[in-house]
């Protein structure tokens, strides 16, 4: 682990609506134990990497031959077992540095759990508690995988970073040579830097920012992988603290990229109090880890009970969040529109349009050259229609004469949590229809109206056919929301017809 900079680490501010999402499993669904993750496999690796830093100089630091000597054991180990490995090379300094990445076989690589941890060390000493326990615990849940021959829900990666100790390089060069869509499938990172510190505590990073100090909650979703690990070391009555993102690890560049992060961390210079003493044991006054950065970290300054503990918590959550399947989503809202449940048309009194107004009720079939309004819907037998009457003539009642919308009831959202809105839709018009018609949807918030999804028209005909549209309201998480449907009809004498069914918002 680096010393903190007084330089904090940027995180996302402005978060751009996405149309997909995905959602975590949620820790009060997480039931699966996960391994018993070995101890005395685990002491074995960093027994290794001593014995790398022995031969080398007494070190496994950036440029310095350990480093690269401890990257071609750990690959030798992972490529042994069906890892597919590589080794990614940058330069800092005037030394080549390294990253290992690791990826298990199968899963969803749209949805990828990524696990890491440092493996360089200080030139001072062999980093053993800094950071050969998080890389050694972490190699030992990897080959636990491999030893199952798990095929995970989530496609899973593992990490192992150069240069950390130089300010965060590695991974800060692995997130910044990701293209925008790898960036958009890691869906969580954990990382694991110092988990068997001497004078041990037990910090979990506070993903929500339930301690309220520095750095402010991590990206959507890190709550999430904060109350895992919290749940496993509930599971064994083991209390946690929180501990701030502050920038001293990498996870860093990953929040700062709104890549939801979590782990967990042991103390590194900070001294622990006599209430920490009375809750963990050890001793107070003194520095978690009195070695920090230091040739005295050595296999010597390990507290072999938080690193069997700090072990079997990265395999609770990996095993949680990236093995089992993931939970069905919690329902926050539903309407199926089969009674009436408050939407109300026209709610800020400025639509213009004359017909074709948005109800509720059973829509009747129409036709012009294709199925234009749609005589069926996705459930039961009503949605939300543009005019529900067919008339003698395909345009009889459609939406003529500009706009017209129709709003959800208040919502109360969530606090927390990965939110969507779904809803099934469609638009259809005439070759007579240009791009000033259109068919939308928006949320109505606090900060005003958003919109979330347009489909304009065009100079050709569209026939009626339901889709399915989704929508992250995650930013508006905590707010009483509305949701609100607009169909414009403002090319002259265009044939417009929209419809709505099925709106849900779940949370994740």
């Amino acid at each position: 682990m680096r010393i903190s900079r007084t330089i904090p680490i940027l995180l996302t501010a402005a978060i751009t609506v996405a149309m997909t999402a995905t959602t975590f499993a949620s820790p009060a669904a997480a039931a699966v134990p996960g391994p018993n993750i070995s101890l005395a496999n685990v002491k074995a690796h960093l027994t290794q990497l001593q014995s790398i830093a022995t031969a080398n100089g007494g070190n496994r630091a950036h440029g310095q031959p350990g480093y690269l000597a401890s990257v071609n054991w750990v690959r030798g180990r992972l490529d042994a077992v069906g890892y597919t490995t590589a080794v990614q090379s940058f330069s800092y300094g005037g030394a080549t540095g390294y990253n290992l990445i690791a990826d298990w076989p199968g899963g969803d690589t749209t949805n990828t759990v990524m696990v890491g941890s440092h493996l360089d060390s200080v030139t001072a000493g062999p980093g053993i508690n800094d950071n050969g326990s998080g890389s050694a615990a972490i190699l030992e849940v990897a080959l636990e995988v491999a030893r199952q021959g798990i095929t995970p829900s989530r496609h899973l990666r593992f990490a192992w970073w150069g240069a950390e100790e130089r300010g965060l390089i590695g991974s800060d060069f692995y997130v910044d040579s990701l293209s925008a869509a790898a960036r958009a499938n890691i869906e969580a990172y954990y990382n694991f830097d110092m988990v068997g510190s001497p004078n041990a505590g037990y910090f979990v990073y506070d993903g929500d920012n339930s301690d309220g100090t520095g750095a402010g909650p991590g990206p959507a979703g890190s709550a999430a992988l904060e109350a895992t690990l919290i749940e496993y070391f509930t599971s064994i009555g083991v209390p946690t603290e929180g501990t701030d993102f502050d920038g001293r690890s990498d996870y860093g560049p990953f929040i700062a990229a709104g890549i939801p992060a979590g782990g967990t961390f042991t103390g590194a210079e900070g001294r622990k109090t006599a209430a920490q003493a009375t809750k963990w044991g050890g001793t107070s006054g003194t520095a978690f880890d009195v070695c920090y950065h230091r040739s005295c970290d050595t296999t010597a300054n390990i507290n072999d009970t938080a690193l069997d503990r700090n072990a079997d918590a990265i395999a609770y959550a990996v095993w949680n969040v990236a093995v089992s399947p993931p939970a069905p989503p919690a329902t926050v809202y539903s309407d199926t529109f089969e009674t009436a449940t408050g939407w109300t048309t026209n709610p800020a009194g400025t639509d213009t349009a004359t017909l074709g107004l948005w109800e509720r009720g059973d829509p009747a079939a129409t036709t012009s050259s294709g199925a234009k309004q749609l005589g069926t819907t996705v459930s039961g037998v009503n949605d939300l229609v543009t005019g529900r009457l067919a008339g003698a003539s395909a345009g009889d009642y459609d939406v003529d004469g500009g706009t017209t919308t129709i709003q959800s009831p208040a919502i109360t959202l969530p606090a927390s949590g990965s939110l969507t809105l779904s809803f099934s839709w469609y638009l259809a018009h005439g070759s007579n229809s240009s791009s000033a018609d259109s068919f939308s949807a928006a949320v109505v918030h606090s900060g005003g109206t958003t919109t979330l999804f347009t489909q304009a028209g065009a100079a050709s005909n569209r026939n009626g056919a339901w889709a399915t549209r989704t929508a992250s309201l995650t930013p508006y998480a905590g707010q009483s929301v509305r949701i609100l449907f607009r169909a414009v009809d403002a090319s002259t004498a265009s044939l417009v017809e929209a419809g709505v069914d099925d709106v849900r918002i779940t949370q994740g």
